[in-house]
């Protein structure tokens, strides 16, 4: 058998109601080499069982299925990586769905370009409902970032790791760490692996189906779940700090610490009224004792994002409220925005 072009990693978890759209994705792509690595991480549903049934089914198709003790989404991607033969790998949630030709583009884009990831367009859809929240990360196409001349333009990329291809041997070769985190493991996972890329390469078409279940978009992170992302994070920063070419992307770092500290986290914290405004406080002192090149973040300035085209504006925007202590009541607007009229807006 030839060496597949493309190895998709599929963590599995409690997803039976969502399982088999995910597999007919899967199963059916058009392009020709495609190893799907299914991992079973304990799941005591029925999910094995519909994924015995689609390795059976799909004989002609190179299914591989790991059944592993629950050991969480990080575990099971590494166990995903190592197992993997294909010259690119790239990753799907079990309760999402890809289009036909989700491998084939992003294959074809990297190898058009040598390129060390390839980056797609993607829907944010309702689970229930159907209805699409956003269309994300489209109008970049021939995009290149070069991350020895403008590596802070990864800000501008989503953190999720499924719109995404890798080149094989980055993943194998990336660190890992030693207590992952809890939450925002994606956005650290991509973290490891930036820091040994050099170029990236975006398609404009959407090809990722990203299902927002209605428990979710508000979804709340609970207090004690935040120390071991935190944690995770200095650890990140320190394998940037101990490394030649990580040293020179440290404003990056602390930049991605505020988007997803200050905001994301916040964001999903705010709900407890009672205590929110002491967890902004030790947000804050977090941000400013570990990340404190924040602050004066060039790519944080307005005058930055507007010369600068795929610059984040809306980020800047989100510190200026930060730092002049209004996110209460920008969170609070925001919410109503979002339950109202079903309009999210991605920072």
């Amino acid at each position: 058998m030839n060496k597949p072009k493309v190895s998709i990693i599929v963590p599995v978890y409690k997803v039976e109601k969502y399982l088999r759209r995910s597999m007919d994705s899967l199963v059916n792509q058009t392009l020709d080499g495609v190893e799907i690595i299914c991992i079973n991480d304990g799941s005591p549903d029925n999910c094995l069982s519909i994924l015995k049934e689609y390795k059976e089914k799909y004989s002609d198709k190179n299914i591989v299925i790991i059944d592993k003790k629950n050991e969480g989404v990080w575990k099971g991607r590494f166990d995903g990586i190592k197992a993997a033969t294909g010259e690119y790998i790239g990753f799907t949630d079990s309760d999402d769905y890809i289009t036909l030709d989700y491998a084939e583009k992003l294959y074809n884009a990297a190898k058009k370009n040598n390129a060390d990831i390839s980056v797609s367009g993607f829907y944010r859809v309702d689970t229930d409902t159907e209805h699409v929240y956003s269309t994300e990360m489209t109008g970049f196409e021939g995009k290149h970032i070069d991350m020895k001349k403008n590596p802070e333009e990864i800000l501008s990329i989503n953190t999720a790791l499924w719109n995404k291809l890798y080149k094989a041997e980055i993943l194998k070769n990336m660190k890992n760490l030693e207590k992952p985190p809890r939450i925002l493991d994606d956005m650290m996972f991509l973290l490891l692996v930036y820091l040994n890329t050099n170029t990236i390469e975006f398609i404009n078409d959407p090809l990722y189906y990203y299902m927002v279940r209605q428990d979710s978009i508000m979804g709340q992170i609970k207090k004690e779940q935040i120390e071991s992302t935190e944690n995770a994070m200095l650890e990140i920063k320190k394998i940037y700090s101990k490394d030649k070419k990580g040293k020179k992307l440290i404003e990056v770092i602390d930049t991605m610490a505020f988007l997803h500290f200050g905001v994301s986290l916040m964001f999903r914290m705010s709900d407890d009224k009672k205590n929110f405004k002491q967890v902004l406080k030790d947000n804050r002192k977090y941000l400013d004792s570990n990340f404190p090149l924040w602050r004066k973040s060039k790519y944080l300035n307005l005058s930055y994002t507007i010369s600068h085209k795929f610059a984040n504006f809306k980020l800047a925007v989100v510190k200026k409220i930060y730092v002049m202590h209004l996110y209460r009541a920008f969170l609070a607007v925001y919410k109503f925005i979002l339950r109202t009229f079903k309009i999210d807006i991605k920072w």
